[in-house]
């Protein structure tokens, strides 16, 4: 298995795929691509010849979103079982003399998956309805899964995921939220770093606010992918739990 967009200094957004890049599709039995334009050069590399039996899974096809839609699922818990249940089910289709091997990865991975999935119920039972900002929708999807509430203008932050400036009314809402001092952690993606998130973090700590930094590629870069998930949700948890004990 080949994971193409994992560099931790880069924001996947900004990727450009690479000749070397082209010669892995070229050669793949399964393509898997998130969808949704998130990695729209990958569509070019399929487009610029595959192996024609080439079996290839996109995610946001499979979850029902398009192209302008939050395109980052695998904060979500539920988006991360229906795909790797399909994942399993594209690879004993084709490689079915394999198929029990499959089965118990499968059976492995749900295990696995639970112990950060299940801290995700934890978080949702003890601050239901805690009000959060982000700077980036990258947290949206996990906002919902943990029962946050997620105040932060979703104008402001769809604008940061897609590289461009936020309408004016939208960091002016931003800042009047943290310095109203009613949210209790601010998120933001350590691999997107502009003025305006920057100014926003600025704010937050000068407020007494914690700030929770994530990320849209797995880090560190050889964790997998459960370790990589219970580790933000362990930061998360102990800066709720901070919060809560300062009140």
């Amino acid at each position: 298995m080949l994971s193409i967009a994992s560099d931790p200094n880069a924001d996947p957004h900004e990727y450009e795929s690479n000749t070397g890049n082209a010669r892995a599709f070229a050669v793949a039995d399964y393509i898997v691509v998130n969808g949704a334009g998130y990695d729209s050069w990958a569509n070019k590399l399929i487009g610029a010849g595959i192996k024609s039996d080439c079996k290839i899974l996109n995610i946001a096809k499979l979850l029902g979103k398009k192209e302008g839609d939050n395109p980052h699922f695998w904060y979500d818990p539920d988006y991360v079982n229906m795909t790797i249940k399909r994942m399993k089910e594209d690879l004993i289709s084709i490689d079915p003399a394999n198929a029990a091997y499959y089965e118990q990865n499968y059976a492995n991975s749900q295990l696995s998956l639970s112990k950060y999935q299940n801290k995700t119920t934890k978080i949702k039972k003890q601050f239901r309805g805690t009000k959060v900002a982000a700077t980036e929708s990258i947290f949206a999807y996990l906002a919902i899964a943990t029962g946050l509430d997620l105040v932060s203008d979703p104008a402001f932050t769809q604008a940061v995921a897609e590289g461009n400036d936020p309408p004016a009314e939208s960091i002016v809402q931003f800042e009047t939220q943290l310095k109203s001092k009613n949210v209790s952690l601010l998120v933001y993606n350590q691999q997107t770093t502009t003025p305006i998130t920057n100014n926003m973090k600025k704010l937050a700590t000068e407020e007494g606010i914690p700030l929770i930094g994530i990320t849209e590629t797995i880090q560190p870069p050889d964790a997998s992918f459960q370790d990589w998930m219970n580790s933000e949700l362990i930061s998360l948890q102990n800066a709720l739990n901070a919060k809560a004990l300062r009140k």
